[in-house]
């Protein structure tokens, strides 16, 4: 215990203690945007149709271009992008709220709402690289990295539980209009200030490097589009339980109590991830996979047949312990099985699978629920998890992750600076369920939360 506590201070010596602060609380917006368009619309307008249909368009619009934004980054470095997403993002949340205030139809809110989301600005996945990358520059083990993900996963988690508790209060007390005002000022203030900290230097940008012939072969891309997958599965899980439980709690004759049922399961969430920095090398990225997503579906199961308040809590609590360890493996194995210079791009896409399956499950496991009860949603839920399970045990993962450096931007990708670490084509053949692994957070979502 006392070894990982002082690899969570070298970590805070990397980035520096303004760092994880800005980060934080610039995530927040990503976590109120949705839930708070929703409210928002559905209070102005009187119509949930309305409003399921902007929190849709702007959930759509996060998915498509967040990828887009985290190329960007690697091109053209951090501080530019984020720099300009934080404005347009701010605007465009000032804009959607003085729309839906001021009366405007579905069909300016949908498109004001895809603006927003596609100007999210990136700061959890953006935050996982800025890092990374400042590991790779001091040279520090792979113990170092994976305190920086559980560090980075546990923010996303607390942010995804205080985020629309933000929201709910904010309608219960004034109205949704102020939450997402509050949204809008979060991002400008401490978007900027995460653009212009000084650890930005560290992801200046630059074009691809070329990849040499034989530098890597299929079987790592392989393993990022069966993680994506995995990723989409367990947004599912998060679409369908948010469903499962509103529709048991409004059964129950006690929907106040739907948001603080799923804050327990985040907030077990975060404490598992923090608490993995202790978790012994000896278990490797495979085996973790394997073991959360058999978790999943274990823990996932008595869903099925809960009829009670009680039993929802200590069900969906439970279940809380083996989300972060799946997210966090998902992301190590994208951090480990791709380019250095397409890292930020990378776990955009990680996180955009994780907001996609949340959407689409929200829609399917809402009519699941209306035909067939909570059980019907909780199905859903249950469904992704035993696919999540299936996929982690088909899915090969290599022993070892090739680091390719050519010329400054693979320097840059590799090191976090301008410095080349090693010659070109060096090779990293650590063993997948042996050596010590990078442990990795999720995102905005794992903005899926």
């Amino acid at each position: 215990m006392v070894s990982t506590v002082d690899t969570y201070r070298r970590v805070i010596a990397l980035t520096g203690p303004l760092l994880p602060v800005f980060s934080f609380l610039a995530r927040l917006p990503v976590a109120m945007s949705q839930f708070g368009s929703v409210l928002l619309v559905a209070e102005t307008s009187g119509s949930l149709a309305a409003a399921g249909i902007v929190g849709g368009v702007l959930s759509a619009g996060q998915v498509l271009f967040g990828p887009v934004l985290g190329r960007l980054a690697d091109r053209h470095g951090q501080r530019p992008i984020v720099l300009v997403a934080a404005a347009v993002n701010a605007v465009a949340t000032t804009a959607l709220v003085a729309g839906a205030v001021g009366g405007l139809g579905t069909v300016p809110l949908a498109a004001i709402g895809a603006v927003t989301g596609a100007s999210v600005p990136l700061i959890g996945p953006l935050a996982r690289t800025r890092s990374v990358a400042l590991v790779h520059r001091v040279k520090a083990d792979e113990s170092v990295i994976g305190a920086v993900h559980s560090i980075e996963g546990t923010m996303d988690e607390v942010s995804f539980v205080i985020g629309p508790a933000l929201v709910g209060l904010a309608a219960l007390v004034a109205h949704p209009a102020v939450a997402l005002g509050g949204a809008a000022a979060l991002v400008a203030v401490f978007g900027t200030a995460f653009a212009l900290h000084p650890t930005a230097a560290v992801t200046a940008g630059g074009p691809a490097p070329e990849r040499p012939k034989g530098a890597r072969g299929g079987r790592p891309a392989g393993v990022v589009y069966s993680v994506r997958g995995s990723l989409l599965l367990q947004g599912a899980m998060f679409g369908a339980l948010q469903a499962g439980i509103a529709a048991l709690t409004e059964e129950l004759g006690v929907p106040g109590q739907a948001g603080i049922v799923y804050a327990a399961n985040g907030v077990v969430s975060a404490v598992v991830g923090l608490s993995l920095g202790a978790l012994p090398a000896r278990f490797g990225l495979r085996l973790r996979w394997r073991i959360a997503t058999a978790a999943s579906l274990l823990l996932s199961a008595p869903l099925l047949f809960t009829g009670s308040l009680w039993a929802l809590y200590l069900i969906v609590t439970l279940l809380g312990a083996a989300v972060a360890p799946h997210l966090i493996t998902a992301f190590a194995l994208t951090e480990r099985h791709v380019e250095p210079s397409r890292l930020a791009e990378s776990m955009a896409f990680a996180t955009s699978s994780l907001v996609a399956g949340q959407a689409l499950a929200l829609t399917l496991s809402g009519r699941m629920a209306e035909g067939y009860g909570p059980s019907g949603a909780f199905a859903v839920a249950v469904g992704a998890a035993a696919f999540a399970l299936v996929l982690s045990l088909c899915t090969r993962v290599p022993a070892g992750r090739t680091r390719t450096v050519s010329g400054p931007a693979g320097a840059a990708g590799a090191s976090g600076t301008g410095e080349a670490p090693g010659p070109a084509g060096v090779r990293d053949t650590s063993s997948a369920d042996n050596a010590p692994e990078p442990a990795a957070g999720t995102a905005d979502g794992y903005a899926g939360r």
